[in-house]
């Protein structure tokens, strides 16, 4: 039977990884503490250093990650002095010096977000879920977050025109088209990079929490069993979380230790095992076993 590994480290991320081998975790989903945001949680970094902190720590994130794993960053600007600050703009853009390839930019509408009001602009409905890799051959399992197809399939499909069965250009010669018959006999079709997740999340004790709608969803697209899962600013421990149900293996880290010992005490429940500092961490190539030992933790 294969072990389900899952450990909650205290302590900086940029310090911690330092022990992992290169080319380790399967996937990295994160959502970091943003600039100058709940300072007394989290120090607050502020908006002009965010790039220059946050760089030392990629690096260590680049190093961990396989050719063929993915970084999910979960982030979004403050408005400074009255407008939007640039510092994940800039941020991008130093990944991308750094070696990372910016491959993709999901959008997480919060269908549920906080009202507020403010004088010159609405309230954040959504915040970006940066997608970086290594290369341009990573692993990707598409079919695992597919969605229905929708009612409006149904009368639509029923009876198609003669311009529905050929591929329909569009009339401002934009180049781009539809073929409305491949949508027939589908049940499903794959979803948009807009994820659309209510905010109600476990948020006991925690200033910032993201629901487990959302790496979790990462985690079925980018990860199989077995998988090792990163997540260097765990917080309360959402992605550990989500990750044992998954049956992935997974490492959380966070700086503070009452964060820690709330994460602990959240996958205490089903936890299966945890390794002392001294264990030694095997690749992932071999071949997976078909069963899985779950352990109680005390």
């Amino acid at each position: 039977m294969k072990t389900i590994e899952t450990k909650i480290e205290n302590g900086d991320c940029l310090n911690i990884l330092k022990k992992y081998p290169d080319n380790f975790f399967n996937l990295i989903v994160t959502s970091p503490p943003y600039a100058d945001s709940r300072s007394k949680t989290y120090g607050g970094i502020k908006p002009n250093e965010y790039v220059e902190w946050f760089l030392p720590r990629s690096e260590e994130l680049l190093r961990v990650l396989r050719s063929d794993g993915t970084f999910v960053l979960n982030i979004k600007e403050k408005a400074v002095n009255g407008e939007r600050h640039t510092y994940v703009l800039e941020l991008i853009l130093a990944l991308r010096k750094q070696g990372w390839l910016w491959t993709e930019e999901f959008v997480w509408h919060k269908k549920n977000c906080f009202p507020g009001k403010w004088p010159n602009r609405f309230r954040d409905a959504w915040e970006r879920c940066l997608q970086f890799n290594k290369s341009n051959k990573f692993n990707m399992y598409q079919e695992e977050v597919m969605v229905p197809m929708g009612d409006w399939a149904k009368n639509r499909l029923k009876k198609l025109s003669n311009t529905d069965l050929n591929r329909d250009e569009s009339k401002v010669n934009s180049g781009f088209g539809k073929n409305v018959s491949n949508w027939v006999g589908r049940d499903m079709a794959y979803p948009t990079n807009v994820l659309h997740f209510a905010t109600e999340c476990y948020n006991k004790n925690h200033s910032a929490v993201f629901p487990k709608a959302l790496p979790e969803w990462f985690i079925k697209l980018f990860t199989k069993k077995h998988d090792w899962v990163l997540d260097p600013f765990a917080g309360s421990g959402t992605t550990a979380d989500v990750s044992q149900g998954l049956n992935r293996n997974s490492v959380g880290i966070d700086i503070l230790p009452e964060y820690c010992q709330l994460a602990q005490k959240r996958i205490a429940h089903y936890q299966y095992r945890l390794f002392e500092d001294e264990a030694q961490y095997e690749s992932n190539n071999t071949e997976a076993d078909s069963g899985i030992c779950r352990r109680e933790y005390t």
